[in-house]
């Protein structure tokens, strides 16, 4: 993980150390001095203008998107912290970041096995009305590669988007298996399926009816468990316009930070991407995408 220092003002690389800038919260911050448009500088790693530890906001995301609720989350900085943040203010770390490291996510290129179990299942988001969550797991490195989230009650249409999501997700499958809902047939065909080529050469829609053959996807179930338990603790993710940050959070989470129960690894791992994230891989991340910037 490289960190190129350039000047934030002219974004040229001549430059000097010169000095230290004191903050209240954070420490020294080095100084740099640019001698192409002689101005002072310090260096973006992602935490620019913050003004809580990098340590302590990144032990914030991860904690919200482990399962506790963000009021749970400015308890524990009370109990363990001398400086503390508010509820509001832990949410608006984990947005900011989350859409910071998606943005970098999205350039990399997982090496999938192919092996897609897709299914939609029900989110809680205000007291009466439930969001359609839609996801698909990689079964082979349990890497999520695909998600949807929508406010609408499943239809054919977010079925097809869904499925041209899993299209654009830089690996054709050798199978999607989903459960018997009557969209996704339709769905399935008039985005994977054309006239040209062989049909065995196309991917397979396998499909799992749980009144025939008694048994559950399970592969994807698991997936909507984890996702469900953190959603739960949440009391519901209110905004619409939050709540689909706040799930691509937890999709990062999975895919990202955390081992697999079964593999040991962390599906990222799994699917090929070593990345230089360190033992605090949220501050790894964030760090990677400051470095990166597309």
């Amino acid at each position: 993980m490289e960190n190129i220092i350039k000047c934030l003002h002219c974004g040229k690389s001549n430059y000097k150390k010169k000095g230290f800038r004191k903050t209240q919260n954070r420490g020294k911050i080095q100084k740099f001095y640019c001698f192409e448009c002689h101005r002072y500088f310090t260096n973006d790693e992602g935490f620019y203008r913050m003004r809580n530890s990098e340590e302590k906001i990144t032990e914030c995301i991860d904690l919200y998107f482990s399962n506790l609720s963000s009021r749970k989350v400015r308890n524990h900085l009370r109990r363990h912290r001398p400086k503390n943040a508010s509820h509001e203010t832990i949410l608006n770390w984990c947005r900011k970041y989350v859409l910071k490291v998606t943005k970098y996510t999205e350039t990399l290129q997982p090496q999938l096995s192919g092996q897609f179990y897709a299914d939609e299942t029900e989110i809680d988001r205000e007291k009466d009305h439930n969001d359609i969550f839609w996801c698909n797991v990689d079964w082979g490195t349990r890497y999520i590669n695909a998600t949807l989230y929508s406010p609408y009650d499943q239809n054919l249409n977010d079925a097809t988007k869904f499925m041209e999501k899993i299209k654009q997700s830089k690996r054709l499958p050798k199978y999607i298996q989903t459960d018997a809902g009557v969209f996704y047939p339709t769905a399935f065909k008039s985005v994977f399926y054309s006239n040209r080529g062989k049909r065995d050469e196309q991917p397979e829609h396998r499909i799992n009816n749980v009144s025939k053959t008694g048994k559950h996807n399970v592969r994807i179930e698991s997936v909507f468990m984890k996702v469900k338990d953190r959603t739960q603790d949440f009391r519901g993710l209110k905004a619409l316009w939050s709540a689909p940050i706040l799930m691509q959070g937890i999709i990062l989470q999975h895919n990202y930070i955390e081992s697999h129960t079964t593999t040991g690894q962390v599906p990222s791992e799994l699917a090929g991407l070593k990345l230089e994230c360190g033992v605090n891989r949220w501050l790894g991340l964030i760090k990677l995408a400051t470095f990166n910037k597309v």
